[in-house]
């Protein structure tokens, strides 16, 4: 069965050979494959023409001044970039590149003679993959962001570092973006609609430019890297039960050299941008578990601003202020306000805080914990998967360590303990909340957190997990495929060694004791208040 094209618009380009093609497309049998339909999805830069089985992707001879494809050749080349590039993600979506013969007005894919144009074969897949339908049907699950979290973080980890001799990734470039996104808004939105938070990201920018020698120190460091560019839930599907990007920026390799942290914030904003919150914590401590990059949490809120600042850009160029009168503009515009709420929030939130989990093995602590995550907007760190990063082990690795020896040594105890305590001093010095996700038995191992001297300044707290230790021991037997590797052994060693809070350390930090049941509603509140206080 086939159908005529249907378009989101009509073609907007200047070639009129250009539209004249498009329109010749609607044929099923230009394909030389049978045909289902034919229907069609316009971008500004692009045409994708849906068949069925497959996809045909054709770029738009245009010119942005960031983007050109304006020749043949030129849409040659990046259509050649975009298999290359796309291929890393999803090789089994991006086929091949495919020669338009013919005419305009009578274009074949099959052929020979001259080559009038170039396009994209692609396995085509249901629109409801996309994890943007998925968002917008609120069918997102911790399972789900946990799988994003991996991918990305896989992505990254086998991605090319940038040469330090060319600009790509530098402070200059990033300070260059940021002025551009702020100049570009200012410009497309009138003094009478911009929000007060724009104003306010002006002054954070003045104010925040040390940050750009952590950009620099981040590009020698190795961070920068050939990464996606583009990276947001729209550009991501489910297939086949596996997260899969697709669809990178190929057009400008300096908006693709990024450090990974930027990618990663992008994610995190548009989870929050799109009513998930929560997700968003959850994802960024999934993504800085698995690739260990927790030293990236110094330019976390510069980026997550950026591309705040990014999509706002994006929505008020989309409306055109004089097509609209008051009313219908202040609506159509109300998207790229919300990025500027969002980004301003994120630049005069303060979240600096430090919680030290307590608890025998079993006693829920890293439930508890993850449940903080997500309802604080906090960053956890879990000793049992540090532990492991150290001695080069996965989180989920059962390294066979016997009780004290191994990895479970005293010295690899001491290590670990000091290493959170590394971590948690970059993530408070980066104005978050740090959540310490160990037993914390021994008063000295609470003291090294406890005595950290923190700038800036904040609230520490004690989250204490108690639970009876015949529930304890039931729990420990029962659980399966967690980083922690403790048995029983370990757990009646515990009982024999652990030492309660004392009185000095409740002069450090404030108390909230936890029982069987877990946190409750109104303890997370109790959190919450304390820490603001």
């Amino acid at each position: 069965m086939t159908g005529h094209i249907t378009h989101d618009s009509l073609p907007r380009t200047d070639d009129p050979g250009a539209s004249a093609l498009i329109a010749a497309l609607d044929n099923p049998l230009v394909f030389g494959h049978p045909v289902k339909y034919i229907r069609l999805i316009e971008t500004h830069i692009s045409w994708v023409i849906l068949t069925g089985d497959y996809a045909y992707k054709i770029k738009k001879p245009v010119n942005f001044g960031f983007l050109d494809f304006s020749t043949l050749e030129k849409r040659y080349f990046y259509c050649q970039e975009e298999l290359r590039l796309n291929r890393r993600f999803a090789p089994e979506i991006y086929l091949d590149l495919i020669e338009i013969h013919g005419s305009e007005d009578a274009p074949k894919l099959q052929g020979s003679g001259e080559v009038i144009e170039y396009a994209i074969k692609m396995l085509e897949f249901p629109q409801q993959c996309l994890l943007s339908s998925h968002a917008a049907k609120d069918d997102l699950s911790p399972e789900l962001i946990d799988d994003i979290a991996a991918t990305v973080s896989a992505a990254h980890a086998n991605s090319d570092r940038a040469d330090q001799a060319d600009d790509f990734g530098t402070a200059t470039v990033a300070a260059q973006w940021s002025a551009e996104n702020m100049d570009q808004i200012r410009n497309a939105i009138p003094r009478e609609f911009m929000p007060d938070s724009y104003f306010q990201l002006e002054y954070w920018y003045q104010e925040n430019n040390a940050l750009l020698a952590n950009i620099d120190a981040r590009k020698r460091e190795g961070f920068v890297r050939e990464c996606h560019g583009d990276l947001h839930l729209g550009n991501m599907a489910l297939i086949g039960g596996r997260v899969t990007l697709f669809d990178c920026i190929e057009f400008n390799p300096e908006l693709r050299w990024i450090d990974t942290i930027s990618e990663a914030a992008f994610v995190a904003m548009d989870l929050n941008a799109r009513g998930f919150p929560g997700y968003c914590w959850r994802f960024l401590n999934r993504y800085l578990e698995s690739s260990a990059d927790y030293a990236g949490i110094k330019l976390l809120r510069y980026y997550f601003i950026y591309r705040a600042l990014v999509r706002a850009k994006v929505e008020a160029l989309r409306v055109d202020q004089e097509a609209c009168d008051t009313e219908t503009y202040r609506a159509h515009i109300k998207p790229a306000l919300d990025y500027i709420e969002l980004a301003g929030r994120w630049s005069s939130s303060h979240r600096a805080g430090l919680v030290i989990m307590h608890g025998l093995s079993g006693s829920g602590k890293s439930t508890i914990a993850a449940q903080l995550v997500e309802k604080l907007g906090a960053i956890q760190i879990r000793s049992d998967v540090i532990r492991k990063e150290l001695f080069d082990f996965k989180a989920d690795d059962q390294t066979g360590s016997a009780l004290a020896e191994g990895i479970y040594s005293d010295e690899a105890t001491a290590l670990t303990y000091r290493r959170m305590r590394e971590i948690a001093a970059t993530i408070i010095s980066a104005d978050f909340t740090v959540i310490a996700d160990a037993t914390f038995l021994l008063e000295s191992q609470r003291k090294t957190l406890l005595e950290l001297e923190t700038d800036p300044v904040c609230s520490k707290l004690i989250i204490d997990c108690e639970v009876p230790t015949a529930e304890l021991r039931k729990r420990i037997v029962e659980r399966e495929k967690d980083p922690s590797e403790a048995n029983l052994e370990v757990l009646e060693r515990q009982l024999r060694s652990q030492q309660p809070i004392s009185e000095a350390e409740k002069k450090l930090a404030r108390i909230v004791t936890i029982g069987r049941t877990g946190i409750s509603t109104d303890q997370v509140q109790q959190v919450r208040d304390l820490l603001a206080n």
